[in-house]
């Protein structure tokens, strides 16, 4: 669960994303202050997260590994990170290289949904790093990132069985981010 002053739609993609932050400069996704110190320099403008262009070299720095587990000298395919049935774009910002048996896994769960709270920090950051930036696209275009209502959230959201399981009925927790794009049916 993220921090009480984590309130919105943009508070919290924002605090996912100091996290991954926190991480990569070597201080780990559970050191609070330089997290809150990342997330604040996010929120004020002083920071912005790190270009398309650099994710797709970052991705490249390992061709021939899975970006989900990390497996090499397999067959990798392309995977949309939200998945086009609940709504993703077939574009590059949506897509990464997996692993057949990731894909088969994942299927066509959203990235927070398949593997659950639990693990909702154990995402690689070239994946989670790219999740997070379309989906505030995404937010953005409709409008919905500063939403704090978790009623008005939960509206819109098709994640109730995992809260209710999670016992997060209520709260803000990074399915309020990834919910509300649903699967078409």
């Amino acid at each position: 669960m993220p921090p009480s002053a984590i309130k919105t739609v943009r508070q919290i993609i924002y605090y996912q994303y100091a996290k991954i932050v926190s991480e990569s400069a070597g201080f780990g996704k559970k050191n609070y202050p330089m997290i809150m110190s990342t997330y604040k320099k996010l929120c004020d403008g002083a920071l912005t997260w790190s270009s398309a262009r650099r994710e797709w070299q970052k991705e490249f720095d390992n061709p021939d590994a899975c970006i989900y587990c990390g497996k090499r000298d397999v067959k990798l395919t392309t995977e949309h990170i939200l998945p086009v049935s609940c709504g993703g774009e077939d574009i590059t910002d949506n897509c990464v290289r997996v692993c057949s048996s990731c894909n088969s896994s994942k299927g066509s769960k959203r990235l927070y949904e398949w593997r659950g709270l639990e693990a909702k920090d154990e995402h690689h950051r070239i994946a989670e790093g790219k999740y997070l930036k379309y989906i505030f696209s995404l937010h953005e275009k409709r409008g919905t990132l500063d939403i704090s209502a978790i009623a008005e959230l939960c509206k819109a959201c098709n994640l109730e069985k995992r809260c209710e399981d999670e016992s997060t009925v209520g709260k803000l927790t990074v399915y309020c981010i990834e919910g509300c794009f649903s699967k078409k049916l």
